[in-house]
C-alpha cells in the first residue's frame, strides 16, 4: 500500500508534464507556422516590385545620390559623397551644380562619340583649362646638296603657330513632370542621358560644321574657301564640279577624283567623306565606266559606307547641293580639326520655373577649331 501511495502522486506530476510540454510544443510549431507564413507573404509581394526598387540597395552610392536630388531635390547625400578632385575643384557649384554621377556621364559621352558624326572622326582632347593651346608646324625646314668640302649654306627654319580652341557652354533642360518623377519604376537616369545625349549631339554637330566661333565652336566650313590651286594657310581649298549646282552631267565622278587628290598623300590614309543624305543619295547613284556602282555599303551595321575605297561620314548639318555650296568635305579630320572639353558635366534642378513640372539644366564645356588647314579639301558645286 505505502508503494502504491508513493507512485500515484509522481505518475500524475509526469503526466501533467508531458501534457505541458506538449501544449509547448503546439504553440510553438503554430508561431513558427504563422511566421512562415508572414515571410511568404513578404516573399509574394517584394517579387511584384519594379526592377528598379527590387535592385535600389545594390546601386553604386553615386547613383542613388543622383536619383534622390533629381526625384526630389535632397542633396544631401550628394554632398556627402567623398569627390576625388583638385583643392580647388569647380566640381559642385555654390549655387546649386553638381556632377553628374560616373556611370550617367560616362553614358552620355558614349552617346555622343556614337552619333555625333565630327566627334566620330575629329581629335578630342580633355582638358581642365578654358583654353587649349595646338602648337602647329605648317613649314618646311629648308634642306641642299653640298659637296664634301664646299661650305654649308643657311637653310630655312620651320615656323612655329599657335592654336588656340577656346571652350564655350554648352546647355540642355530637359523637364520631367514631378508624378513622373515620384514612380519609382521609371529610370530617371536613362531618361535624362538620352534627352542631354540627344541635345549635345545636335547642337556639337552644327557647330563644328558651321559655329561662327561666337559663344560656340568653330566650324570648318566658316573659314575662306580658295580655289585649291592657290590654297593658303588659314583658309581650305577647294575643287570645283564644273557645273553650277549640280555634278557634270557627263563625268559626274569626275569632281569626286579631282577632290581626292586635292589632298595631299600624307592625309589620303586616313581621309573621309563628310556629306549630308541628301548628297548622299546623289552620290550613291553614280558608277564607273563599267557599270559598278562607286558606293559600297559597310560590310556590317558598325562600318561605315564606303565611296572609292573611303568611309563616308554623314552629317546633316554640312548644305545641300545647290550653287556654289560646299556640300562635300574630304580630308583626314583627326589633324585637320580638334574638338576640346571638360569631362565634366554639371546638372541643376529647377522645380520652380515651368510647375507642375521640373527642369533640369545640364551643362558641359566644350570648343573645336580647325587645326590643320591642309587636311581638308572641298568640293564646290560651282563652275569655278
Amino acid at each position: 500500500m505505502t508503494h502504491e501511495a508513493h507512485a500515484g502522486p509522481d505518475a500524475n506530476a509526469l503526466t501533467g508534464f508531458l501534457n505541458e510540454f506538449k501544449s509547448f510544443q503546439m504553440e510553438l510549431k503554430a508561431r513558427m507556422t504563422e511566421q512562415e507564413e508572414r515571410v511568404a507573404a513578404l516573399g509574394r509581394k517584394s517579387a511584384h516590385r519594379p526592377a528598379l526598387s527590387g535592385a535600389a540597395e545594390a546601386v553604386a552610392p553615386h547613383r542613388k545620390a543622383l536619383d534622390a536630388y533629381l526625384r526630389a531635390g535632397d542633396d544631401g547625400a550628394l554632398r556627402a559623397l567623398p569627390l576625388e578632385g583638385k583643392a580647388l575643384s569647380t566640381g559642385i557649384l555654390a549655387d546649386g551644380g553638381y556632377l553628374v554621377d560616373p556611370q550617367t556621364s560616362d553614358r552620355i559621352q558614349g552617346v555622343l562619340r556614337a552619333a555625333s558624326s565630327i566627334r566620330s572622326v575629329a581629335t578630342v582632347a580633355e582638358v581642365d583649362a578654358g583654353v587649349y593651346d595646338v602648337l602647329v608646324d605648317h613649314t618646311d625646314i629648308g634642306a641642299g646638296w653640298t659637296s664634301e668640302t664646299g661650305s654649308l649654306a643657311e637653310t630655312g627654319t620651320p615656323q612655329i603657330d599657335r592654336i588656340s580652341i577656346t571652350l564655350h557652354e554648352l546647355s540642355a533642360s530637359p523637364k520631367a513632370s514631378q508624378r513622373l518623377l515620384d514612380d519609382s519604376a521609371f529610370d530617371i537616369e536613362s531618361w535624362l542621358a538620352a534627352r542631354i545625349a540627344d541635345r549635345f549631339t545636335r547642337a556639337e554637330n552644327a557647330a563644328f560644321v558651321s559655329g561662327n566661333g561666337v559663344d560656340k565652336p568653330t566650324g570648318f566650313l566658316t573659314y575662306t574657301a580658295v580655289p585649291n590651286d592657290g590654297w593658303a594657310w588659314g583658309s581650305l581649298g577647294y575643287v570645283a564640279t564644273g557645273t553650277a549646282g549640280d555634278f557634270s552631267a557627263s563625268d559626274p565622278s569626275d569632281a569626286i577624283v579631282d577632290l581626292i587628290y586635292a589632298l595631299g598623300a600624307e592625309y589620303r590614309v586616313n581621309a573621309v567623306f563628310v556629306m549630308n543624305s541628301k548628297t548622299a543619295g546623289a552620290v550613291r547613284k553614280m558608277k564607273d565606266a563599267d557599270g559598278r556602282f562607286l558606293w559600297a555599303e559597310g560590310l556590317s551595321s558598325a562600318q561605315p559606307a564606303r565611296l572609292m575605297g573611303y568611309p563616308v561620314v554623314i552629317s546633316e548639318d554640312m548644305p545641300d547641293i545647290a550653287l556654289n555650296a560646299m556640300a562635300i568635305a574630304f580630308g583626314d579630320f583627326g589633324a585637320g580639326y580638334t574638338i576640346a572639353e571638360r569631362p565634366d558635366l554639371r546638372i541643376m534642378r529647377d522645380p520652380f520655373s515651368a510647375k507642375p513640372h521640373v527642369l533640369f539644366y545640364a551643362s558641359k564645356r566644350v570648343g573645336g577649331d580647325v587645326t590643320d588647314f591642309s587636311a581638308i579639301k572641298l568640293l564646290k558645286f560651282g563652275t569655278s
